[in-house]
């Protein structure tokens, strides 16, 4: 079995015009697969250069393949079984700015850049005021970016055609108005004055995307036979479904530089993202977040096998079926479909999607994608939901650490401040503080949510109830 490395395949060399931030099995399998296809199917052209995006990751992995790996893109397509593997060779170098910060802002001094994607995790996208001009690099990823595009305007004398498209991937709404929002919060921290100001407004363009495709990742359980099939020693191998959407809120003249829909992608350029955010996240998201922990405190590991379990596939259809498409404005027959479409995804028969890969960030998560249905269904029915009620106590429970009923360990991840949080809380004993104490987190929730009535004793009812009875009872209980 051969290494795979560009003396050993075949690696297109093109133009460096995309900056990518991240480097993780999403953008891999998602943007880079794209801009895979549209240098294949149009006169795009162009390679990317990924910057990781925070101190410890992958880059080094990516460069000892010459950043070359394949997709394996696997699920029913009109009815049939696709199993597909694709050599990805778009990538031209990865970056770590944290040991390569001059390689790093050298990228802002090539004149053909012209696009910057992103992918930072819903937490990315923030703005810490301890960041510097001339840090090397910045802590946040809108630092970064901030400090890349001021010294691309003092590269080329402000010159308007030098402008960069922007079109970030994180999954909050509307990430790209967030962005640029940071982006003039930097402006005026490290005071870079109004011109600079003028030509980011009007050279470049910040834009809101939603993007769609599940990506369960490494493919552990398969990667022997991939790699016998493959014949090539590939480490970076990314498992992805075969649907895929990105929704970008932009008008035409981007989309014709980005010419994706030439490539037959279902890539749209809309007036506004807002609909299909909505529905998506509502649908998708909030289902998926609320169902791994669920699912993984009922001592089941697969998204699949949670559809199928005849006590969490209730509760799952439950929540998207009863709850959240209640809190929707579409069309009913058009949520149904989606909802079942979102559902044979899950059910995808080649994807063993781990419920703990869903699960970083649980919090935020939950704050962008149940939370809005939870306050919405309660405003119109006047009762908690009690399917998203329960998914928030499971969060918490995961939290909470220890063994399961058949004995593995849980080991949840995430952000150390909520990991503390959650340690002393549970410390206490006492399911009430817990309760109390998380919902009070405004820097979860920016809010207190033991304002929410009722909210308080039923996340500490059903936090009463796993401890007593278990998950699945408990799951029970609600249907």
């Amino acid at each position: 079995m051969k290494a795979l490395n560009k003396e050993t395949a075949k690696k297109a060399v093109r133009p460096e015009r995309i900056i990518q931030f991240g480097e993780g099995n999403f953008l891999r399998a998602f943007v880079d697969w794209i801009i895979y296809n549209m240098d294949e199917k149009t006169d795009f052209n162009s390679s990317v250069v990924v910057v990781q995006p925070i101190e410890k990751g992958m880059v080094d992995m990516l460069n000892a393949q010459d950043c070359l790996y394949h997709v394996n893109l696997q699920g029913l397509d009109k009815g049939e079984s696709v199993n597909s593997l694709t050599m990805i060779d778009v990538i031209s170098r990865a970056l770590n700015p944290y040991t390569q910060n001059a390689e790093f802002m050298k990228l802002a001094e090539q004149p053909e850049m012209r696009f910057v994607i992103s992918n930072t995790t819903e937490a990315g996208i923030a703005f810490d005021p301890s960041c510097k001009l001339d840090d090397a690099p910045a802590s946040s990823y809108p630092g970064k970016l901030t400090q890349l595009l001021y010294h691309r305007y003092k590269t080329f004398n402000g010159d308007m055609t030098k402008g960069l498209i922007i079109f970030p991937c994180e999954l909050i709404f509307l990430n790209g108005h967030k962005l640029k929002e940071t982006i003039y919060q930097y402006i005026e921290l490290w005071g870079l004055g109004d011109g600079f100001k003028n030509w980011f407004e009007k050279a470049c363009g910040v834009y809101a995307t939603l993007v769609d495709r599940i990506v369960p990742g490494f493919p552990r359980k398969d990667i022997a036979a991939i790699k016998e099939k493959l014949q090539y020693d590939d480490n970076l191998v990314v498992q992805a479904e075969i649907f895929h959407l990105w929704v970008i809120e932009a008008p035409q003249e981007v989309a014709e530089e980005f010419p994706a829909d030439k490539a037959g992608l279902n890539v749209l350029f809309v007036p506004s993202e807002a609909p299909y955010h909505e529905r998506k996240v509502t649908l998708l998201n909030g289902p998926h977040t609320v169902l791994s922990p669920v699912a993984y405190l009922s001592g089941i590991n697969i998204v699949r096998d949670a559809c199928q379990h005849p006590v969490v596939g209730k509760f799952i259809r439950k929540v998207m079926f009863d709850e959240l498409m209640e809190t929707l404005n579409l069309p009913k027959p058009e949520l149904e479909k989606f909802a079942s479409d979102v559902l044979d995804r899950f059910n995808n028969p080649f994807v063993d999607h781990q419920v703990t890969s869903i699960m970083l960030n649980s919090f935020p998560k939950y704050q962008t994608r149940d939370l809005p249905g939870l306050k919405t269904y309660l405003q119109r029915k006047g009762e908690l939901p009690a399917g998203l009620v329960l998914g928030l106590a499971a969060i918490i429970t995961y939290y909470k650490g220890g063994v399961r009923e058949d004995g593995t360990e849980i080991v949840p991840n995430d952000a150390q401040d909520i990991m503390d949080l959650l340690k002393n809380l549970w410390a206490t004993g006492d399911t009430r503080k817990v309760a109390e104490g998380v919902l009070a987190a405004e820097s979860i929730w920016g809010e207190n949510l033991n304002a929410v009535p009722g909210l308080t004793e039923a996340v500490k009812a059903d936090l009463d109830s796993i401890q007593e009875k278990g998950m699945l009872e408990t799951v029970k209980s609600i249907l």
